[in-house]
């Protein structure tokens, strides 16, 4: 399989070159559920595909299904709600372990204690991530058990067409929008891609791909100003954490704070996708390709085959 990460499409837009690059003959399934209200507003992209793309529609099936199925809508609404108090009081522990790590950073010693301190900090933040996940991962369970999808004859007819339209595609791409509705209309379909299927992703299309999905942005004018796990990706790109608009969300120039970004996630490459960037993962690997930007332990931005 070929997973192609791109930059943000918006004001380099390279999607087309890099479809064209890997020489598909036949349909594209576009899915830019992430679009959500906007869904169906897809000339341009298809113009990119050279009129080859077909669209899921993931976010009207899902509206479709909210409208006609009373027992699944009942049962999302109730998990959106519990997901958000999740989320808040996760927030609340989050700032408080990352506050920690700041204060202990910003403490000199005199001995060797100081390193010791700081990692026993970023582990406790580490811990408040696990519990995040583990607390959702109870909360999928209870909704599944609830409102089984496989119960349901709207989201089983959407399945199916869904299902025939992606046998007759020769390649995906995923574009950006909202990652909760993306990630939420893939999950209500359980839209399954081939591995032999490639796929071409940007924004929240990149950040689905991994098994976790981090929010950040160290310009936000309030609330939690640290990295958010958000939730479990696809995991076509394990051990990958997709970082779209670094340059603009990231305070790059930070590098302890970048370090401590980095090291919270010591199993994963923090890979930066800017403007213009391409990152083409060999054939069935989730390894960084040579030229791949990523954060290093120490902070500082590091580059995939680059001499140290």
């Amino acid at each position: 399989m070929t997973t192609i990460l791109l930059g943000p499409q918006r004001f380099t837009t390279t999607v087309g070159a890099t479809v064209r690059s890997l020489g598909l003959d036949g349909p594209i399934a576009m899915i830019n559920s992430g679009w959500e209200e906007r869904e169906s507003e897809d000339a341009e992209l298809a113009g990119h595909l050279e009129g080859r793309g077909v669209n899921l529609q993931l976010h009207h099936r899902m509206m479709d299904v909210l409208d006609k199925d009373e027992h699944f809508a009942a049962a999302a609404r109730l998990f959106r709600d519990r997901q958000d108090e999740l989320r808040a009081f996760y927030g609340i522990r989050l700032q408080a372990a990352i506050d920690a790590v700041q204060a202990v950073a910003h403490r000199s010693s005199l001995h060797a204690i100081g390193p010791v301190a700081l990692q026993s900090a970023i582990e406790a933040v580490r811990d408040v991530d696990a519990w995040y996940v583990a607390e959702l991962a109870d909360l999928y369970r209870s909704v599944r058990a609830t409102a089984p999808r496989d119960e349901s004859g709207t989201i089983g007819w959407h399945r199916g067409e869904i299902g025939a339209l992606l046998d007759d595609c020769v390649g995906v791409v995923i574009a950006g929008g909202n990652v909760r509705t993306l990630l939420r209309t893939l999950r209500v379909f359980d839209v399954q891609i081939s591995a032999d299927l490639p796929i071409v992703a940007w924004s929240a299309g990149a950040m689905v791909l991994s098994d976790e999905i981090v929010l950040f942005h160290d310009h936000a004018p309030h609330g939690v100003t640290a990295a958010e796990v958000f939730d479990t990706g696809l995991g076509r790109l394990p051990g990958v954490i997709a970082l779209p608009h670094a340059k603009r969300r990231l305070r790059l120039d930070e590098f302890d704070r970048m370090s401590v970004m980095a090291r919270r996630f010591p199993d994963h490459r923090l890979t930066l996708l800017d403007d213009s960037t391409v990152v083409r993962f060999p054939d069935g690997s989730s390894e960084l390709p040579a030229g791949a930007r990523y954060l290093g332990l120490d902070g500082h931005v590091a580059v995939v085959g680059a001499a140290s």
